[in-house]
C-alpha cells in the first residue's frame, strides 16, 4: 500500500520525468518524490527547441514545464545537474555519480531519454559542429543560424530527419544557405515512405534547400578549429561554415543495463523493455518516454517512440502504474511539425514495407489534405497537413481497425466518424 513513508525516485527531468512528478502529487500520493536531472535547467519541453525557440519566436522561460516555485510547492526534491551511476535492485538504491550518495526508493521510474548519435567521420571535433537535444544546444544553434544568415554562410546537415528539416526550415528563415545529406532516397523515408517524404523534399526545395540523396558524410574539412567543407562520399566537397549531425537519437540505456533490466534488441529500436504497465523487468522499476519500449497490440509489435506525446503521456501513466492504478498504456503514437507554413500531425505507426497503399484526401498541390497508410483496406496512419481538428476521428478510425473503401475515404464530403 502506498503511503507517506514510502520514496518514490524519478532518474531523468525531461517531460516524462516532470509529468510523472506532477502526477504523483494529483493523484494523491503523499510520500517523498526526487527528481534528478543531469541538466542544470529545471525540466523543459524539447519540440520548441528545433521549432518556435530557435527561431526566436519563443522566450526561453516558455518552455519550462513548470514554474521554479512548483517544485517546493509540490515538496518535489528536484536535484539539477546530477547523475545517476548505479541502481542496486536488491537494496533498492540509487547512487548519485558525484559524490557516491545513495538514495532508497521504494519504486524507482528511469525517464533517462536518449541522445544524439554521432557522426563516425574525421572532423568531427571541429568547433562548428552541432547536435540538437538540449537547450544549451539550442541556445548556441540559433546564434549560429543568424550570424550565417547575416554573413551569407553555408550549414550542412547531416540526416533529413524531423529535426534535420526542421532546422533546415529554421536555417532557410535565417537566411543561411543549407545542404541535407541523407542516405535514404527521400527524406523522412523511415516515418513516412517515399509518396510523403517527397512532397516534404518539395517543400524545402521550393525555399532553396539543396538535398543530396543516397550518400553520407565521409569528412568535415577544417582549418585552425574552423569548418570550411564537407566531404560525401560519392567524391563531392559541398561548402560548409557548420555541421549539423541529426541523424538520430540512441536511447540512454546504460543505467538500465549495468542494473541488468532486460533491454530491448536493435530491430525494436533498443529501449528498455517494459510491460503495458510500463514496469521493467524487475517490479519496482518502470521506465517511460524515449527510453522505454512497450508493447502495442494494436500493431502487434514493440515500440520505442521518440516523441513529446509519448513523454507527456507515458510519464504519467508510468506514476499511475507505480502507485498501483491499473493502467494499460496503449496511446496510438502521435507527432508534429511545424516547417515553414506547413503544420502537420501523424498518427499512427506505417513503416516502409507496412502499407499497400496511400491514400490522399484533399488538395496535396496545395498543402492541405489528409494522408492515410492503409493495408488491405485497414488504416495504418494517417497525415493531416494544414487540416485541423481531425487527430480524434484518424486515431479512431486507426484503432477501430475495420475494412474501409478508400474511395469514400478519400472523398473530402464523406465524414471519417462515418467510416469507423
Amino acid at each position: 500500500m502506498v503511503d507517506a513513508d514510502q520514496t518514490f525516485v524519478i532518474v531523468g527531468g525531461g517531460l516524462a520525468g516532470a509529468k510523472a512528478a506532477e502526477t504523483l502529487r494529483s493523484e494523491g500520493f503523499t510520500g517523498r518524490v526526487i527528481l534528478i536531472c543531469d541538466e542544470r535547467d529545471r525540466p523543459y519541453e524539447r519540440p520548441p527547441l528545433s521549432k518556435g525557440f530557435l527561431l526566436g519566436k519563443e522566450e526561453r522561460d516558455s518552455v519550462f514545464v513548470h514554474e521554479p516555485a512548483w517544485y517546493a510547492q509540490n515538496d518535489v526534491e528536484l536535484h539539477l545537474g546530477q547523475t545517476v551511476d548505479a541502481i542496486d535492485r536488491a537494496a533498492k538504491t540509487v547512487r548519485f555519480g558525484d559524490d557516491g550518495t545513495l538514495v532508497h526508493y521504494d519504486k524507482l521510474l528511469l525517464a533517462t531519454g536518449a541522445e544524439p548519435r554521432r557522426l563516425d567521420i574525421p572532423g568531427t571535433d571541429l568547433a562548428g559542429v552541432h547536435h540538437l537535444r538540449r537547450i544549451a544546444h539550442a541556445e548556441r544553434l540559433k546564434g549560429v543560424l543568424a550570424a550565417l544568415g547575416r554573413d551569407n554562410g553555408h550549414l550542412v546537415i547531416a540526416g533529413a530527419g524531423w529535426i534535420g528539416l526542421e532546422v533546415a526550415a529554421a536555417a532557410r528563415q535565417y537566411g543561411a544557405e543549407v545542404t541535407v545529406v541523407q542516405t535514404a532516397p527521400t527524406p523522412l523515408y523511415g516515418a513516412l515512405g517515399p509518396e510523403l517524404g517527397n512532397l516534404f523534399a518539395e517543400l524545402h526545395r521550393e525555399h532553396g534547400v539543396r538535398f543530396r540523396f543516397g550518400v553520407r558524410l565521409t569528412e568535415i574539412v577544417g582549418q585552425d578549429g574552423m569548418v570550411l567543407a564537407a566531404r560525401t562520399d560519392d567524391g563531392e566537397e559541398h561548402p560548409a561554415h557548420d555541421v549539423l549531425a541529426a541523424i538520430g537519437a540512441a536511447p540512454r540505456t546504460a543505467l538500465a543495463e549495468s542494473a541488468g533490466l532486460e533491454i530491448a534488441d536493435r530491430a525494436h529500436g533498443g529501449g528498455i523493455v517494459v510491460d503495458e504497465r510500463l514496469r521493467t523487468s524487475d517490479p519496482d522499476i518502470y521506465a517511460a518516454g524515449d527510453v522505454a519500449s512497450f508493447p502495442l497490440a494494436l500493431f502487434g509489435t514493440r515500440l520505442r517512440v521518440e516523441h513529446w506525446a509519448n513523454a507527456l503521456n507515458g510519464g504519467p501513466a508510468a506514476a499511475r502504474s507505480m502507485l498501483g492504478r491499473y493502467e494499460v498504456y496503449d496511446r496510438v503514437p502521435y507527432f508534429f511539425t511545424d516547417q515553414y507554413d506547413l503544420g502537420m500531425e501523424y498518427s499512427g505507426w506505417a513503416p516502409p514495407g507496412s502499407y499497400d497503399q496511400v491514400v490522399i484526401r484533399g488538395d496535396a498541390g496545395k498543402r492541405e489534405f489528409i494522408a492515410f497508410w492503409v493495408k488491405e483496406g485497414r488504416v495504418l496512419a494517417g497525415m493531416n497537413v494544414n487540416v485541423w481538428d481531425v487527430t480524434g476521428p484518424i486515431q479512431r478510425l486507426i484503432r477501430s481497425g475495420v475494412r474501409v473503401d478508400t474511395e469514400r475515404l478519400a472523398d473530402p464530403h464523406v465524414p471519417l466518424a462515418a467510416l469507423a
